[in-house]
């Protein structure tokens, strides 16, 4: 099996593989077409890789393509397990728009920036001031109902099947479980219910790379986001994802 990588550290181990600049991609046409995967690309590379040169990519294109934007990601959960989304509102950044998500929400709520990962971008608005601030820096107005929870479960899926999954509990600060804002990580079991609707989800949308962020409230799972490119903190052992991605590959192709 013939892979060619655009990231280095992702694929350190990897059989057969060689490794190219993203900004050097047009130089390596030939071999691109002939490959039998081009692995990690640069998002901007993909409509010309895929559709242009006709490579197989991995992740998927839908992992790229949902996991690129809040508002598309969670419109795409909303499409395919609305009972497991939180309720959110997406609206322009307009003043009409901003009164009216004041108005309707109950605080405290969550506002989020589109384009942001590892808790960055990400606002717990607990009075009309926090409001404002974020208002003055959305293009577009994302607010989503808060859930009552002091941690979440990561669940890495790869392919069609769970790599691994662990709780995530608050950072000292409060709020964030993002290991990168100071979140913990705990190897305790977590619910079958998380691991099942991660797996539904990335089923059901075609995403066969990521970190599924799942909140329990109760016995109820929601899904908080997705990482196509989420970090390695909760993985025991390295070569675990790469067996796994190894695997995966090889029975697709």
């Amino acid at each position: 099996m013939q892979l060619i990588s655009f990231d280095i550290f992702r694929t350190l181990g990897f059989p057969d593989t060689k490794t190219l600049k993203p900004e050097q991609f047009l130089n390596h046409k030939e071999e691109l077409k002939q490959a039998d995967w081009v692995l990690y690309p640069e998002y901007w590379q993909l409509n010309a890789l895929v559709h242009g040169l006709k490579c197989r990519v991995f992740p998927s294109v839908a992992s790229y393509h949902i996991g690129h934007n809040k508002i598309e990601m969670t419109r795409a959960f909303q499409t395919v397990a609305p009972e497991h989304t939180p309720w959110t509102l997406i609206e322009a950044n307009g003043h009409q728009e901003r009164e009216m998500i004041w108005d309707t929400m109950l605080l405290p709520f969550v506002a989020k920036r589109p384009k942001a990962s590892m808790g960055e971008g990400v606002w717990l608005i607990q009075e009309r001031q926090d409001w404002q601030r974020y208002c003055e820096e959305a293009d577009v107005l994302y607010a989503q109902e808060y859930l009552p929870i002091d941690r979440d479960i990561r669940v890495v899926i790869v392919g069609d099947r769970v790599v691994t999954a662990y709780w995530r509990h608050q950072a000292d600060q409060g709020f964030y479980n993002n290991v990168a804002r100071g979140g913990r990580i705990d190897t305790s079991p977590v619910p079958q219910a998380a691991t099942e609707l991660a797996l539904r989800l990335a089923r059901a949308l075609d995403v066969n790379h990521a970190g599924f962020d799942i909140a329990m409230v109760g016995d109820h799972p929601y899904v908080l986001e997705f990482n196509r490119l989420f970090g390695n903190q909760g993985l025991e052992k390295g070569e675990e994802l790469r067996n796994a991605i190894l695997d995966y590959l090889n029975q697709q192709r």
